[in-house]
């Protein structure tokens, strides 16, 4: 959405992509991570990278869009979306272009266990964007102009989820399987809750979401730890220590069946979950092995063969792991005409089914470890996705040696590993289907 958009021109994007481009390190030249705690007690990760006199830094904060109330749906998503609409002395278009004089880029976003800020500078700007980042996340001016400017936004966003199938599927899902707790409900808010919001509202969403209680920050680039320290003291220091308590765990409702959304399209939409597991259970690495074969991995995985390639019901379908931080999921999406739907889904129960008794071969698991393994260093291709993977390591409560051993982890696991997780999780007997569209053949 707009409202999370970066705000600059052409020019800036490109001169923030080329730093970005030149700032990339590789991923297994172990990483110098140091863990610094500044004067003000703020813990903190840095790399140093002096090559280019540019730095990218992350905040994150726990709890998210789950903080909101339900009576308060959506106000942490609209709060997040006007960080950038005027801090300080600035309104919003004086923020925008003090932002993009500097050629700086800032964006603020929100998920349902976190709150994501990010920021990118010149380290001869440094002082500038700091100063104009610290009004936006201390000093936000929530000016009526701007409330009504996003909310109308958010509405119209919400509005044009109303006929997306997929939006439609996602919501129905989260429903179904997690009822009255926070993950049930949209993290935008509804159309009633939305238009309900006050100032106030905000302001307190504000003051809740962002607290050094529950904070990890992480920074790569053009500084040293001494100047970093200073900085992040003086950027977060005034936060409130503490925030309202998070969202309890929640055990998702999970029965075997299908649900149907009656939506007048030629195409079906179905989106599919049963019980995952927990970043730190033991068998962790087994089960994103299992799912890279399963449906993870692209053209190569079953499901994809099985589906797509050797009966063409789909242009593509996929599974994956959800780790949120009150539930885990094993889901996985497809799309597939009205009239094939049902076939698509009797080829994923089977695909399921065969995985957890037979389980993977010598070569399977071999062709896993290589995606797994030779993807990973692609992530790390600049100073921002650095920053970005170090503040999630600190987030899921991963050691700094990960990065050095996590393709390690990976290569240890075993084929009766993956075939013994395989018949430990999958179970078709609690796989919910939602599905959107008029599919023919299927029943609820």
């Amino acid at each position: 959405m707009a409202i999370f958009g970066k705000r600059f021109g052409f020019g800036l994007v490109l001169a923030v992509a080329a730093l970005t481009t030149l700032t990339a390190l590789p991923a297994r030249a172990e990483l110098d991570i140091q863990e610094i705690t500044t004067p003000g007690g703020i813990d903190l990760w840095l790399v140093e990278n002096h090559s280019i006199p540019f730095v990218a830094l992350e905040l994150r904060f726990k709890g998210g869009a789950s903080l909101d109330s339900a009576e308060k749906n959506g106000a942490s998503y609209l709060m997040m979306g006007l960080l950038e609409e005027g801090a300080g002395a600035l309104d919003s278009r004086g923020f925008a272009r003090a932002v993009e004089s500097i050629a700086a880029s800032f964006s603020y976003k929100i998920y349902d266990d976190s709150t994501a800020i990010s920021a990118q500078f010149l380290t001869e700007n440094r002082d500038a964007a700091v100063a104009l980042l610290r009004d936006s996340i201390i000093n936000p001016r929530f000016d009526p102009a701007a409330i009504e400017r996003v909310r109308a936004q958010v509405i119209s966003s919400l509005q044009s989820d109303e006929k997306d199938p997929d939006e439609i599927a996602g919501r129905t899902l989260d429903q179904l399987i997690y009822g009255d707790h926070p993950y049930g409900r949209q993290k935008e808010g509804t159309l009633e809750t939305v238009r309900a919001l006050t100032r106030d509202d905000l302001v307190a969403a504000h003051q809740g979401a962002l607290t050094r209680d529950r904070m990890s920050v992480a920074a790569v680039g053009d500084i040293t730890a001494e100047e970093l320290s200073a900085l992040v003291d003086g950027l977060l220091g005034d936060l409130p220590a503490t925030g309202p308590a998070l969202a309890g765990p929640v055990e998702p409702v999970l029965t075997e069946g299908i649900t149907i959304v009656d939506f007048e399209t030629p195409q079906s939409v179905a989106l599919f979950a049963q019980p995952g597991i927990d970043r730190d259970d033991p068998d962790f690495f087994a089960a994103y092995v299992l799912n890279v074969t399963l449906g993870g991995g692209g053209f190569e995985s079953r499901l994809m063969t099985e589906v797509r390639e050797k009966r063409g019901l789909t242009y593509g379908v996929y599974s994956y792991l959800v780790d949120k931080d009150q539930a885990d999921l094993w889901m996985g999406s497809v799309a597939s005409a009205n009239d094939r739907i049902a076939q698509a889904i009797d080829v994923i129960r089977d695909e399921w089914v065969k995985m957890r008794d037979i389980g993977v071969t010598a070569q399977e698991l071999q062709d896993a470890k290589t995606y797994l393994t030779g993807a990973y260093p692609l992530r790390f291709d600049g100073n921002g996705p650095i920053a970005n993977i170090m503040v999630g390591m600190q987030m899921q409560g991963l050691g700094v040696d990960y990065i050095d051993t996590r393709n390690d982890r990976v290569n240890a696991v075993t084929q009766d590993d993956v075939n013994r997780v395989a018949k430990r999780l999958l179970d078709p007997s609690q796989m919910r289907f939602v599905v959107v569209g008029q599919p023919e053949g299927l029943a609820q």
